[in-house]
Order: C-alpha cells, then sequence, then structure tokens
C-alpha cells in the first residue's frame, strides 16, 4: 500500500477530477451548478392566480377601498412587472432555501401585489393622499443584487401634524401572523437615530382581518417572541388576536382613531 491518506492527496485526487476548488466539486456533486431554465408556462398559471386573489379580494372588501379598473391594476402590478423581470434575467436568478425560482418569483409578486392594492386603504386611514405616500424599500426589480427583501420599511408618510410615520405592509396567507426580529430591530435603530416610529400594518388574508403594530415599542422581553421551526429557526413577534381591529369587509379605522390601541 502506498502512503498514508493526506490532505494533500485530497487535493490533488479533486485536481485529477477537474476542479481546483472544493466548493466547485460540492456543487458538482449536487448538481448545484445546473440552473434550471424557468418554466414560464407555470408562471402564466402564477400571474393568473395573482389576478384571481386580487378579483376574490376586491369583491368582499368595503366599497370605499374597491378597485375601480381592475384590468388596469393587473396590468400595471403583474403585467407590466413581470416583463420587466423577465427582460432583466432576474427570475431565474432567484433562490431561496433551494425553492424554485418560480415560486419565490408568486411569494414577492404577492406581497407586492397585495401592498400595492390596500394603498388607497392606507390613504383611508392615515388621512393622505397616494402622493404623499414615499416608497422606501430597497427593492429593485432590474438588480439582482438589491433585489432583497431588507429590515427597512416599505413606506414613509408625513402625518397631518407634520409627524413622520414608516409603514411596513406585511400580508399573511395561512393563518399565521409573525413580525421578523430584522424589522423590529430596525425600527428601533431608525427610531433611536431619527425619532420616527414604525408601524406594521399586517393583513392576514385568511381570516379577513387586520392588525396594527407599533414595531418600536415592541418589549425585548415580550412573551409573543416565539422561535418559529417553519421557518429555519428564525425567532419572530408572533401577532396575538389582540392586535387585530379591522375587519376587511368593513370601512378601515381611522389611524387618530386607533393610535392609543397600537
Amino acid at each position: 500500500m502506498d502512503d498514508f491518506i493526506t490532505t494533500k492527496y485530497f487535493k490533488e485526487y479533486r485536481k485529477e477530477l477537474g476542479f481546483a476548488k472544493q466548493d466547485d466539486v460540492k456543487k458538482f456533486f449536487a448538481a448545484k451548478d445546473i440552473i434550471p431554465t424557468v418554466d414560464y408556462n407555470y408562471i402564466n398559471l402564477l400571474n393568473s392566480r395573482l389576478i384571481d386573489i386580487i378579483e376574490k379580494i376586491n369583491a368582499v372588501v368595503c366599497n370605499e377601498i374597491k378597485e375601480a379598473d381592475l384590468k388596469l391594476f393587473h396590468n400595471s402590478n403583474i403585467t407590466i412587472v413581470f416583463e420587466k423581470l423577465r427582460e432583466y434575467n432576474i427570475i431565474q436568478k432567484l433562490n431561496n432555501q433551494g425553492r424554485r425560482p418560480e415560486e419565490v418569483y408568486f411569494s414577492w409578486m404577492r406581497g407586492f401585489v397585495i401592498s400595492n392594492y390596500f394603498l388607497k386603504a392606507i390613504c383611508q386611514i392615515f388621512e393622505i393622499s397616494i402622493s404623499e405616500i414615499k416608497l422606501i424599500g430597497d427593492d429593485d426589480l432590474i438588480n439582482i443584487e438589491s433585489f432583497k427583501r431588507t429590515p427597512t420599511a416599505d413606506l414613509e408618510i408625513t402625518l397631518k401634524n407634520s409627524d413622520k410615520l414608516r409603514i411596513e405592509v406585511q400580508s399573511g396567507f395561512q393563518g399565521v401572523n409573525d413580525i421578523k426580529q430584522h424589522k423590529v430591530l430596525e425600527a428601533k435603530r431608525i427610531f433611536q437615530k431619527e425619532e420616527i416610529p414604525s408601524v406594521v400594518i399586517h393583513f392576514d388574508l385568511f381570516n379577513g382581518q387586520v392588525a396594527f403594530v407599533r414595531l418600536d415599542t415592541i418589549e425585548d422581553d415580550s412573551i409573543n417572541w416565539i422561535t418559529r421551526q417553519q421557518m429555519e429557526g428564525q425567532t419572530v413577534f408572533n401577532i396575538e388576536q389582540n392586535y387585530f381591529i379591522w375587519k376587511l369587509t368593513q370601512n378601515p379605522p381611522l389611524y387618530s382613531d386607533i393610535i392609543e390601541l397600537i
């Protein structure tokens, strides 16, 4: 028998296989270097489901926040956005814990579409116009490096008393309603640095209810902090029932009326 097996042998063996880097060997054996082609027939079905979701929601919400021109809404928020993502080859680069890019696309688009659909409601809640809403999220539709979810809130508004407020819009679709820890930490950082409070408006579309949660005042030792195993063991703030104060089938509340409740 020849020499003892050493790390030098490992390196020479991998070199003979044709690989200079260990990561390249791992990717080869796991086929992680093969990027699957995007199934655009599947995406077309997912886009149709997005349309169906909005149409069902639009049929049950109060008249004051209904979308009057659904065809225009679908074109602006689904069709055009999809075409831009496809044009800049973003979709095939999407991945998250091994999920198919089509599934990551649908998950992102669903949140994006829901947030835009409820902009009219947000205007009513805070008694402002669409033009007074400042979009401050970090999502970029044409750059994969910045096409990601970050702790930064989605919106910033100025209330009638000139106070600024940051708003994070969330959607829940399975009856599980949480806030990720990094969003709370970011809200506290912003309040400490700029004295701007942050509020989550969480749309529980599974149960037809909406919660309002002041992020920067959540206590570090709150009993609502839990570990969610189905989210890779992440620490999250569970939104308990008393935070839900708006039934989606009724008129949205005014922020001035609920500010003491959140």
